[in-house]
């Protein structure tokens, strides 16, 4: 296992990028980029899986990292649901909901087991060395 310097490092935070940047480009698709509060909602969730995972590693402690962890795995959920909407409202077809959806579920199921092996380990964070 290689060694996490930076949450760059971090495959969660890789994946969570790869994300957000999905849901932007099918936001830009003509029919979708008006529904100005759809659009804000969702751009928003899936730039705050991403965002907490980076804010909480940045923390230096493991709980203060699980909460944030927590606030990211909350976030693919709100996602998750507003791609529905979008798919319910023929913004998107179903093959990009399902592309997505794969992602965002991979993605919760990777943070659920990283906040599980920070829980178990004996490290507890720079800030508590």
């Amino acid at each position: 296992m290689s060694k996490v310097e930076r949450f760059e490092d971090l495959k969660i935070w890789q994946l969570a990028r790869e994300l957000c940047l999905m849901i932007h480009k099918l936001t830009i698709k003509d029919q979708f980029s008006r529904d100005f509060k759809l659009v804000g909602q969702i751009n928003g969730s899936s730039g705050s899986i991403m965002d907490n995972i980076a804010e909480g590693f940045e923390r230096d402690g493991n709980k203060e990292f699980i909460q944030f962890l927590t606030f990211s795995k909350g976030s693919c959920g709100e996602t998750r649901s507003q791609r529905y909407r979008a798919l319910d409202y023929q913004y998107i077809t179903q093959e990009e909901f399902d592309t997505a959806y794969k992602i965002t579920l991979e993605e919760s199921k990777m943070i659920k087991s990283f906040i599980q092996y920070l829980k178990d380990s004996e490290l507890k964070g720079n800030r508590f060395k």
